[in-house]
């Protein structure tokens, strides 16, 4: 793959040091308007309320993961596993712009801006457009991306439960966050990959980085993704837009950025998000709004309704800007409803609103944590005899094959001037 010398180019990345761009394709990835967007697009939501050091973006993730795939391409040529050309630069183009469709603070507004609309298939037809600016040069990143293409294990390296964008992200996120817990032995785990009948699997000796991972990779989710007190501030973000969403339904003049205005006014739903009117060959104005969507627009509204003379609105927004956050706790069991309506009355009183708005104060809803799962894409240990066996058969450590098992913990938020007794 050679790369002309106006696109020989390199990144310092602070957690695996000088990344090189391998091909032009990259770089025309790279400079491309849909990506560059991605540095204005917090890989962790709002994980920094707790973690100030994780304000590291989806453009630093998607960089990084590509760092991975270059090395795990080079490892499974030194084991004689053929990967041509065209392949090589269509799997890095591929987990280059895996997560490309992620919206404002990643996972935190998913399903909210746009109603039960994952960011995968936003990232399927981000990518579709990209191919046409970029002359069908990404029809077989594509194939890879949807498993289509014969050769599945490259897919596996995208998207699998051992792929570069997990392994990525739990040492980024461990790096930025200080959670060590979260470090993986990324570089060993790569060494000791291996393709096996078209599958992606893990040679013997790996067996114990792949314990390690899995084991950070639930110690992550616990303490970090799925931090209470990161879980209570991404709520009341969802709460705010929600909110927003609520009043221009009804017709109120909202402030925001043109590309917020979109989705505040229009309120698409996974239906006609995609749509383009009759005859035109523009992309569909949704997917226009989307792709000058960042973080910037969201906090810019967040402030300006500190001061709306909504109250639930402002009330919402100054608790995100000055980090007045909740009360959360957490169960292994849902919270009873007479709690729930003990204290959206006590709410209802000291804020002097409608019972019916009291769900913007008092809120239960629950998070689940699995990981692994035993069904999809498992990972396979390959023993030196040619057998292969499942990471939670093969490992000699019960906690491995209880990770699969997925954990459920139910949370409950309300304002902390508001007192619940029994």
């Amino acid at each position: 793959m050679i790369v002309p010398l106006n696109k020989l180019k390199n990144f310092n990345d602070p957690v695996y040091g000088f990344i090189s761009i391998s091909c032009s394709l990259v770089y025309d990835i790279i400079a491309h308007p849909y990506f560059q967007r991605l540095r204005r697009i917090s890989q962790l939501g709002l994980s920094n309320y707790v973690y100030p050091g994780a304000q590291h973006t989806r453009f630093q993730h998607m960089i990084g993961a590509m760092s991975l795939m270059q090395q795990a391409i080079e490892t499974l040529e030194q084991k004689g596993i053929s990967i041509t050309t065209p392949e090589k630069e269509a799997v890095l183009a591929a987990i280059l712009l895996h997560d490309i469709g992620h919206g404002p603070f990643s996972h935190t507004l998913e399903n909210i801006l746009i109603k039960n609309l994952e960011h995968e298939k936003i990232s399927l037809a981000l990518m579709h457009l990209m191919n046409q600016d970029l002359d069908g040069r990404l029809d077989l990143c594509i194939e890879i991306f949807t498993n289509r293409y014969r050769k599945s294990f490259l897919h596996q390296l995208v998207s699998s439960q051992l792929d570069m964008d997990r392994l990525d992200y739990l040492r980024r996120d461990s790096f930025y966050s200080g959670v060590q817990e979260g470090v993986v032995g990324q570089d060993r785990i790569i060494k000791m990959l291996n393709v096996h009948e078209d599958e992606l699997v893990v040679d013997e000796k790996g067996i114990y980085s792949i314990e390690k991972f899995l084991i950070a990779r639930r110690l992550m989710y616990w303490q970090v993704y799925l931090h209470k007190t990161v879980v209570a501030a991404e709520s009341i973000l969802i709460k705010a837009v929600e909110r927003a969403y609520e009043l221009s339904a009804k017709g109120e003049q909202l402030f925001a950025t043109p590309a917020f205005s979109y989705f505040l006014t229009q309120q698409p739903t996974a239906a006609n998000f995609f749509l383009t009117p009759t005859g035109s060959t523009n992309a569909p104005a949704g997917i226009n709004a989307y792709t000058q969507l960042d973080d910037n627009d969201v906090m810019a509204s967040v402030k300006v309704w500190c001061h709306h003379p909504d109250k639930i609105l402002s009330d919402l927004c100054l608790m995100i800007r000055d980090r007045l956050l909740p009360k959360i706790e957490f169960s292994n069991v849902p919270f009873e409803e007479s709690k729930i309506k003990a204290l959206q009355a006590k709410v209802a009183l000291s804020k002097n609103i409608p019972l019916a708005s009291t769900s913007y104060y008092v809120y239960t809803d629950s998070i689940r944590n699995r990981a692994y799962n035993l069904d999809s894409l498992n990972i396979k240990i390959l023993y030196k005899n040619g057998e292969l066996i499942d990471i939670t058969r093969a490992s000699d450590q019960y906690n491995i094959e209880a990770l699969a098992k997925p954990v459920t913990k139910y949370f409950l938020c309300y304002p902390k001037n508001v007192i619940f007794t029994h």
